[in-house]
């Protein structure tokens, strides 16, 4: 009897698992009827039956469970997998609003993917021209939080250093000069280091390019600064950003409006006016998809009043 009931037990539990194929289970259940019956005829007595068929109840139960588990495991993998492709396809589609709406339910993942993905598309929404200036600030250190915590789930994601060196940067405009300049040895070495462990990562090394002309282009006050709080304070030349944004577009042409852009800035800043006129024009000409490649197009326009 006690046998009898135990073994309905586990045939309901079994069969109550969503992921088991009935024909699976049925499967079992014949299988711990066989042995059941099988140590009845040959041993004597129910109790010492019952006691002999746990350890087969067991292992099957077991192995219920692990095909429930991983069952699970690879619907939660598919379920994350669509996700992301999804929010890529937003991402592609220029959707920031709907891209943040979705990335927002995964805001406590353990995944980085996920994270890099909500750092840009917050930083994105708060670039965007409705959004008032306290909600940017808030997207701003929201942006770099995600990023911070991407980094801290898989020190080995490109994206991850990639997206901590922007938003650690982006809050510096609201922690002054002194703060930012402080920071930007950390920048430079986390884009390093996302180039390291991707080098076909085209904005990685724009942004890489970025550090360096701003570097390049530093006010006098601001070389003050960095002279207080560095013995050595971070320097770079106009010709290593040309280096980097000609990297960048020998890895990915024609990726991003702003490296065209910075290309004709740093040919224009090294004194070189024909490839300054064929950068420019190329960032003028660009099909605008975002705000920002308007936004370029626009300064471009300017920049080649008296070139073009």
């Amino acid at each position: 009897m006690a046998a009898a009931t135990f073994m309905r037990f586990a045939a309901r539990t079994v069969l109550s698992a969503p992921a088991c194929k009935a024909v699976k289970i049925r499967g079992y259940h014949r299988q711990y009827l066989t042995t059941f019956r099988s140590n009845t005829s040959t041993i004597n007595g129910g109790r010492t039956a019952f006691l002999l068929t746990l350890p087969v109840l067991s292992y099957l139960g077991l192995e219920a469970y692990r095909r429930v588990q991983s069952a699970t495991v690879v619907h939660a993998l598919e379920k994350a997998e669509e996700a992301v492709e999804q929010a890529d396809y937003l991402y592609s589609c220029g959707e920031t609003e709907k891209l943040y709406q979705l990335l927002l339910q995964y805001k406590d993942s353990d995944d980085a993917e996920f994270l890099w993905r909500l750092a840009r598309a917050s930083r994105d929404l708060s670039l965007l021209a409705h959004i008032a200036a306290d909600e940017k600030k808030r997207l701003t250190f929201e942006a770099f939080e995600y990023a911070k915590k991407a980094l801290e789930k898989n020190e080995a994601c490109f994206a991850a250093h990639k997206w901590y060196a922007v938003c650690l940067s982006d809050i510096g405009d609201y922690e002054g000069v002194k703060v930012k300049i402080g920071n930007s040895y950390i920048i430079k070495e986390h884009l390093q280091r996302a180039i390291e462990l991707n080098p076909k990562d085209a904005t990685s090394i724009h942004i890489l390019g970025y550090w360096c002309f701003a570097f390049a282009e530093l006010a006098w006050y601001q070389r003050k600064v960095a002279a207080m709080i560095f013995a050595s304070p971070p320097t770079a030349t106009y010709e290593e950003a040309l280096a980097f944004f000609l990297k960048a577009e020998e890895v990915d042409p024609n990726f991003y409006s702003k490296n065209l852009l910075m290309l004709g800035k740093s040919y224009m800043a090294v004194k070189d006016q024909g490839n300054a006129v064929l950068w420019l024009r190329k960032a003028r000409d660009y099909p605008p998809h975002t705000e920002e490649d308007k936004e370029i197009s626009g300064e471009t326009s300017q920049l080649g009043n008296n070139m073009f």
